[in-house]
């Protein structure tokens, strides 16, 4: 299922709800209605940004919540396979540059409505 993630300050962001559920639960927001207003977005930038800068300390532990971990193909070298790969700060940084825009713009995020 997919999210879309809306704000006036910023063009709408769309997540795979098994990607959002990570960003979600760290804001204890539910997946399928909600909404970080303007006064939570400085808050939920901050939490999303120590997840995020955690994730890149320990990229190792990160693997484990890329759902869509690739496979190693036949005649893929292991280097190969492992750069594709998508991890947590890759996945957030959309939501993340939505949440700076709302909170300079002083800006609600919507989904699910």
């Amino acid at each position: 299922m997919l999210i879309s993630f809306k704000s006036k300050s910023s063009p709408e962001v769309l997540m795979y709800q098994e990607h959002a559920q990570r960003i979600l639960d760290l804001l204890h927001k539910n997946p399928t209605r909600g909404v970080i207003t303007a006064e939570e977005a400085a808050h939920a930038l901050s939490l999303l940004e120590g997840e995020v800068a955690a994730s890149k300390l320990h990229p190792e532990t990160d693997v484990e919540h890329d759902i869509h971990t690739h496979e190693q193909e036949d005649g893929e070298s292991t280097e190969h396979a492992v750069m594709q790969r998508v991890g947590f700060a890759a996945r957030a940084f959309p939501l993340l540059e939505m949440l700076r825009s709302a909170k300079q713009e002083n800006e609600s995020i919507i989904w699910g409505i």
